[in-house]
């Protein structure tokens, strides 16, 4: 029986979509003066920052960067985030049915209690894991297999949710059975990932918790 269920958060959980594009762009006019496309945008959806920083504006500290953006997000929040529709409902469900919640993200802890405390979801996670707790980043298993540690969870137990073809391969490396949401906007070849596989497809929040009951 599948007991513990571990969420990405960006694309899955809350929609900072559209803050995280609005603050790629900023990024981009602060260092090249110009826009990207919005599809090369999404298409590092689930990445590291500070590796996509690096990559996308040679010559300048990804640390450096990485504030550009992370001041702007900040700044923009409130207006740009919001939580997806039907989907606290579903974690209020799955935790009155018994379900063990965690997060495994590659955002900030602080970036992401500040958006859970904002949707008043804080308190129906057990634990969270965030690149503040790793070197390594999905889809590299780590992050996703120490968030099995902090819940006392076998791979055997888990269902890992997800947006992004590295949420799938990550569950993938890990032995985890892998959940690809249909309400993300990141790219839908999960091949771009070596070869990622998903085990199912969820439309809904709602459409979750009746597969949770099914497996």
């Amino acid at each position: 029986m599948l007991k513990y269920i571990l969420f990405d958060f960006d694309g899955t959980l809350v929609n900072t979509n559209d803050v995280i594009i609005a603050s790629w762009q900023h990024t981009y006019r602060t260092y090249l003066g110009h826009e990207a496309p919005v599809e090369h945008i999404t298409a590092c959806f689930g990445e590291p920052l500070l590796l996509t920083m690096e990559r996308e504006f040679p010559g300048v500290p990804p640390e450096e960067s990485a504030e550009v953006y992370r001041n702007y997000q900040k700044e923009h929040a409130d207006q740009l985030v919001t939580i997806f529709p039907g989907v606290k409902e579903m974690l209020l469900d799955l935790k009155e049915k018994g379900y063990v919640l965690g997060i495994v993200t590659s955002r900030t802890r602080e970036s992401a209690l500040r958006y859970m405390d904002m949707f008043d979801i804080t308190s129906l996670f057990d634990d969270m894991v965030t690149c503040d707790d790793t070197t390594v980043h999905k889809p590299n298993p780590e992050p996703l297999l120490l968030g099995l540690s902090k819940l006392g969870a076998s791979p055997e137990e888990s269902v890992m949710i997800g947006d992004s073809p590295f949420d799938i391969k990550c569950a993938n490396n890990a032995g985890v059975r892998a959940v690809m949401v249909d309400w993300r906007i990141t790219c839908d070849d999960t091949s771009l990932i070596d070869d990622a596989v998903v085990d199912f497809h969820v439309k809904s929040p709602a459409e979750l918790v009746e597969l949770m009951e099914k497996l």
